[in-house]
């Protein structure tokens, strides 16, 4: 074979291994990828299920930098802390080592029959279940049989003089083996692929078990800088858990590396296969790590707390969404729903200052509706710009007519907020600065229409929240009364001006705005009941509902439980 034949084969299977890993984990995250949000939320206080975890969607991603990135996203997102995201990490590190352990039992051997197996479903099937299946066995198969044309194509390489002193010049320097391997996995961005090339390197005989070690070091320790990058310019939380990556692995190879020459000495008699010597290397090294820093969790959390403390999150920007995470559709569209969830949140909380406006006669009050208009119109378009990113991610039908929903959702939170900032914001203003005041039965009038709004407003939130079918059901169907409603007050509001009474005359204007502007905020809080009902939530035959005063008294108070935000 040419150098140029080597090298073409050489980047070739290099393309064929990465592509694999791509369109595996792209076809696993289709099968499995709904479950993956479920799954991190059971790990909150069971620190073991945490590492198992991690284990299994570092199996699933083919990489431990994949799953690291996504736990930098969902801190960020503040979906998960760092004293959650340790032990999903020492799982993930854990995870990564299948795949060196089945490359090391020759699985290569077999890669063609996958593609072909995993090939055959793709094209074959009609069913999107049965093609993403397809798609996993065919990214394997694909993996496999580029580790196996670069281990043809170095075949002849045993033979070059120079090429073997140049990896004899690396292997007799420890640090610039770990350096260079460092260097070359975060190139390549992941951590199975540079095992995968190590191992090949030492089948065929082109460096020892002790150079091996070095290398799978550095592929260790470069897993890691990925994840770095991605942190910056994230959350303190984020930034957190990428650097405990980082801290755990560069511990690791501190700890183990004056070990190296009796570790490796213990690998060569376990197995006498050089494959299998790589393989067990990488497994044992992280079997070390989790061992080690596991027991230590807690004491690194309040380290790496205190060296980098938390700093103020913009009130302008998303508190959940991730941008390193829309590569992952499932927890990208779950970090979205949370957006909008909290938006609707602030715009409930809108509402509910108009009636305390109202009751007190607070400026201060008054003037924080409008503020929080602003600030929502800062977070609406960020959200809908994220969900229709990821609207052209690959996701499942039922996923897609939900990020569909989400973004009617927001359009209508949008318009309702406008009219709480803009329109009942300046109203309120003027009623307090020229002390309007109604007359005695128009007060309780406006006092009536504002509870039954609030009622819709507060079961729609609550229908978004727990993406419950029958409560947006429920809450949809409360407009027409609220129509008749308007309209009588109206009427009666008119009676009383031919009346002439005086409190009426002068806050007339007052008062048919505030009529108009519940009419239109129960217009479209009956609009994000719809889209809950068909779009977000599944469709269930409903039971009896008790009454909406019972429903939201199951709760506490929504002031209070809106402090939070």
């Amino acid at each position: 074979m040419t150098a140029t034949g080597m090298g073409l084969s050489l980047l070739g299977g290099m393309g064929l291994l990465l592509y694999g890993i791509s369109l595996m984990s792209e076809g696993l995250q289709k099968i499995a990828g709904h479950k993956l949000r479920r799954a991190l939320g059971k790990v909150a206080d069971r620190p073991l299920m945490g590492v198992v975890v991690g284990a299994l969607i570092t199996i699933l991603f083919q990489s431990s930098t994949a799953t690291t990135v996504i736990l930098v996203g969902l801190a960020s997102a503040a979906v998960i802390t760092l004293r959650q995201c340790l032990p999903v990490i020492l799982g993930a590190d854990i995870g990564t080592t299948v795949t060196a352990q089945l490359i090391a039992l020759r699985v290569t051997e077999i890669s063609l029959p996958i593609v072909a197996v995993g090939a055959s479903i793709v094209f074959f099937t009609k069913r999107d279940r049965y093609r993403r299946v397809g798609q996993a066995i065919l990214g394997f198969g694909l993996l496999f049989l580029g580790l196996k044309i670069m281990a043809e194509a170095m075949a002849p390489l045993k033979e070059s003089v120079f090429f073997r002193e140049a990896l004899l010049h690396v292997a007799d320097r420890p640090l610039l083996a770990i350096v260079v391997a460092s260097i070359f996995t975060f190139l390549v961005h992941s951590s199975a692929a540079a095992v995968g090339i190590i191992i090949v390197l030492a089948s065929q005989g082109l460096i020892d078990a002790l150079a091996a070690f070095y290398f799978i070091l550095g592929a260790n320790v470069g897993t890691s800088f990925t994840a770095l990058l991605a942190s910056i310019g994230s959350s303190r939380e984020a930034q957190r858990v990428a650097m405990a990556h980082f801290l755990a692995k560069l511990g690791g190879t501190c700890l183990v590396f004056p070990l190296a020459v009796p570790f490796v000495s213990w690998l060569t008699k376990i197995s006498s296969s050089p494959s299998f010597q790589v393989a067990n290397a990488h497994t044992f090294f992280n079997l070390f790590i989790t061992a080690v820093f596991f027991p230590l969790r807690n004491y690194g959390v309040l380290v790496l707390e205190r060296f980098l403390p938390e700093k103020k999150r913009p009130e302008f920007e998303p508190k959940y969404l991730s941008e390193a995470l829309l590569d992952t559709p499932s927890l990208a569209l779950g970090l979205a729903y949370r957006e909008v969830t909290r938006i609707s949140a602030k715009v409930l909380r809108m509402y509910l200052d108009v009636g305390r406006a109202l009751r007190t006669s607070s400026m201060a009050v008054a003037e924080d509706i409008m503020h929080q208009e602003h600030v929502i119109d800062h977070l609406v378009p960020k959200t809908t710009a994220y969900l229709t990113q990821l609207l052209r991610r690959p996701l499942h039908r039922d996923e897609f007519r939900r990020g569909i929903g989400l973004i009617h959702v927001l359009n209508d939170l949008e318009l309702v907020s406008d009219i709480l900032g803009n329109r009942l914001g300046v109203l309120l203003q003027d009623k307090i600065r020229e002390n309007i005041q109604f007359s005695p039965t128009g007060e309780e009038e406006l006092d009536i229409m504002y509870q039954e709004v609030s009622i819709m407003v507060r079961l729609t939130h609550k229908a978004l929240v727990r993406s419950d079918y029958c409560l947006a059901e429920q809450a949809a169907g409360l407009y027409p009364r609220i129509l008749k409603l308007e309209r009588g007050f109206r009427t009666t509001h008119i009676h009383r001006l031919r009346e002439g009474i005086k409190e009426s005359e002068l806050s007339s204007r007052l008062h048919l705005e505030l009529l108009n502007a519940y009419l239109r905020v129960s217009e479209h809080m009956r609009n994000i009941a719809l889209a809950v009902a068909e779009e977000i939530a599944e469709p269930r035959v409903c039971p009896a509902m008790p009454p909406p005063e019972a429903v939201l008294a199951e709760e506490p108070e929504a002031e209070a439980r809106l402090e939070a935000l």
